[in-house]
């Protein structure tokens, strides 16, 4: 298949504008249906003026399927490889929606092209894209909303084939991830691109062959049991596969939980059921919500690869939980003055949401999987993020007719729970080369390398023990080979 001719930095950014436009993607289809439920419009009347249970369902029915697109990644996306999953998942979005396969593949597509160093700032930006996506179809609400019609909720709906398009066209000129073409017996295809992606023009470049070393070197690790078996998931020892696991699915669990999706699927609902704003208000305030989550969304580009992963996750769930504490008290007083404070602190919300668990749980999966588990971990982690989207957004409208404001406090509780679990269970992964992560896990346990390797102290002392190493070989070889030509010599 013929690919564009991009080499270095120029490739990178092509793949990064590449997954960018299936974040775009996904994040129109969540916003999208918050401003066309809930409301005595086209949609309401066309389907029978749904009750708030019903309108849970029918946003949520979304989640269901990119929950079994995650699903048959799972099973199937290491296989067929990461660009044709999302080759897959653009064909499935022009058919319908579904966004499983496009956020299984997409985030281990990044981090499989691109260096240890840049990768927090490539993959957070997709985090980015993916509000501004909501921003688009937020304000296409809106402006929808004045037109009479089943144009109302069709256009809206029916727009996100646009993006689908083109991610299509962007990814079927870009090469597959050079580390799953040489754990797919396509080591000339896999070096070929390693080249590409450091611009280098020969494959034999020292620092082609150091890269294609460490994968080597890392695959053989990970094969030496031989072919995959799914119990493998479930092993512990050295690679700590079942640590690694729980973690994937740990870090998107607990995204869920920060009710972020209560308020990007039912903005408009929140503020309109809770807090007893006006329906035109309230539509404005969940544009202008999207909006501010969109600002703060582009604060990891300069943190996350600075700051680390740990400091952003404990930072943005101290703040998610003091903003809900505090709406939950200023909505308890009941007056408008109060609403409107509460107002002000789901705005606060987005911006602690933004800079924490709205990125790091698309990067976090990719990174400290091994390449052999990789897709699949990745697969599992999206398909419990997708089921727990499923239950926040299907239990949220029932949750808010009944108990109204009160619902912010569970999410409040939840919130302040993520602090010690990421400071205990979470190791550091800035900065380093996938390869380098799993040095991390061989120290064993539930804990191993969280405290002794922020900021890659472990592995650098791993490094430089291996490159002794190799140093003192490289020399043992040498004096073999002077002895052996003195010998030579001699005779």
């Amino acid at each position: 298949m013929w690919t564009a001719p991009l080499r270095g930095k120029y490739l990178v950014w092509a793949i990064t504008a590449c997954c960018c436009q299936g974040f775009l993607l996904l994040g129109y289809d969540q916003g999208v249906m918050s401003g066309i439920i809930g409301a005595n419009n086209q949609f309401g009347k066309d389907f029978g003026n749904p009750d708030p249970t019903t309108q849970g369902t029918i946003v949520a029915i979304y989640d269901i399927g990119c929950a079994v697109g995650s699903l048959m990644t799972f099973f199937w996306g290491e296989s067929i490889g990461r660009k044709r999953m999302i080759m897959a998942g653009a064909v499935t979005m022009l058919v319908g929606t579904g966004n499983g396969f496009n956020s299984s593949s997409i985030p281990v597509y990044q981090s499989e092209t691109c260096g240890g160093m840049i990768r927090g700032t490539l993959v957070c930006l997709n985090s980015t894209v993916t509000i501004i996506g909501l921003v688009i179809a937020y304000w296409l609400d809106y402006g929808m909303s004045y037109v009479s019609g089943p144009a109302q909720w069709r256009l809206p709906i029916g727009f996100q084939a646009v993006f689908a398009l083109c991610l299509f066209l962007q990814v079927l000129v870009l090469p597959d991830s050079p580390r799953w073409c040489m754990a797919h017996g396509r080591k000339e295809e896999g070096v070929r691109i390693l080249a590409q992606l450091e611009d280098r023009d020969s494959i034999d470049d020292p620092v082609v062959i150091e890269k294609c070393r460490e994968i080597e070197v890392s695959l053989a690790q990970e094969s030496a049991g031989g072919p995959f078996r799914y119990r493998e998931l479930l092993q512990g020892g050295p690679l700590g596969n079942i640590r690694r696991i729980c973690l994937c699915i740990g870090i998107n669990v607990m995204q869920q939980f920060t009710g972020s999706n209560m308020i990007n699927y039912l903005a408009p609902v929140v503020y309109q059921n809770t807090m007893g704003l006006t329906r035109n208000l309230s539509l404005i305030l969940g544009g202008f919500t999207s909006v501010t989550y969109m600002i703060a969304s582009f604060i990891p580009l300069w943190t996350v690869d600075r700051f680390g992963r740990r400091v952003l996750l404990m930072t943005s769930a101290t703040g998610l939980s003091v903003c809900f504490i505090i709406a939950s008290i200023l909505l308890s007083v009941g007056t408008k003055s109060a609403a409107y404070g509460a107002t002000a602190m789901v705005f606060i919300f987005q911006i602690f949401l933004g800079i924490g668990y709205l990125p790091i749980p698309w990067l976090y999966p990719a990174e400290i999987s091994t390449t052999r588990i990789r897709a699949r971990g990745s697969a599992i982690s999206s398909f419990f993020n997708w089921m727990c989207v499923f239950a926040v957004v299907e239990m949220t409208p029932p949750a808010i007719a009944n108990i109204g404001w009160r619902v912010f406090i569970i999410f409040a509780i939840f919130n302040a729970l993520w602090v010690p679990l990421v400071y205990i269970f979470f190791p550091e992964t800035k900065g380093l080369e996938l390869e380098d992560v799993d040095h991390i896990f061989e120290m064993g346990g539930i804990t191993g390398g969280v405290w002794s390797s922020p900021g890659g102290r472990t592995v650098e002392r791993r490094r430089i023990a291996r490159d002794t190493e190799d140093l003192q070989e490289n020399e043992k070889g040498a004096v073999e080979v002077r002895i052996d030509a003195a010998g030579k010599g001699d005779q």
